[in-house]
């Protein structure tokens, strides 16, 4: 059977320990000046500055160029201390230029799903354990699943990349080829000393 092609950015699946997620994040701040929007499952970068109190760290979407990222968003708010948005409860995106609050899987040990692109050709069983970078495309507005993928192109044994590929997601719905959900490790991250080479 096909692999769907539905596209989600990143999902947290389990610790690099083995241990499940455990649905932890941290608050970060998302500043006006943010021009692209933000979905659920899109990496995150910092701005290097923060909200007006200094203890919510700002950060805006990662748009492309490789390098470290901050994390991964699952949620939005419209305050700090609260992980819903009181003035829209049904929020699943974030707006360009909307000042808010977002909820960042920021772990560096935390293993993500998220499905390969399939530019070039698609990934095999030898690809398993080299570094990939991430392939940025809009995301869905209407459910609020962002459009971010695994870029098959760019995996190389040699060269520094963002993602460790870890192997073949393992669901029964999910196989190698066209569509196939891979489970990654972010290397290179902003809380991580890794270079992210193979």
């Amino acid at each position: 059977m096909a692999n769907v092609d539905r596209p989600s950015g990143f999902t947290p699946v389990r610790h690099l320990n083995g241990m499940p997620w455990n649905g932890k994040a941290r608050m970060y701040y998302v500043p006006v000046g943010n021009a692209t929007a933000l979905f659920v499952g899109d990496a995150v970068v910092s701005t290097g500055s923060s909200d007006a109190t200094g203890k919510y760290a700002g950060i805006v979407a990662y748009v492309s160029g490789g390098g470290n990222i901050r994390g991964v968003v699952i949620g939005f708010s419209d305050q700090p201390y609260l992980a819903a948005d009181t003035g829209d409860l049904y929020r699943n995106y974030l707006p360009i230029s909307t000042e808010k609050y977002a909820l960042v899987v920021d772990d560096p040990d935390v293993i993500f799903e998220i499905q390969e692109d399939n530019v070039g050709s698609d990934l095999d069983a030898d690809d398993v354990g080299i570094c990939a970078d991430i392939a940025v495309s809009a995301g869905d507005t209407a459910n609020g699943k962002s459009g971010m993928e695994l870029d098959s192109s760019t995996a190389d044994a040699t060269t520094a990349a963002q993602l460790k590929i870890l192997g073949v997601s393992n669901k029964e719905d999910n196989a190698l080829g066209t569509n196939c959900k891979w489970d990654v490790l972010i290397v290179e991250h902003e809380l991580r000393s890794s270079t992210g080479v193979a």
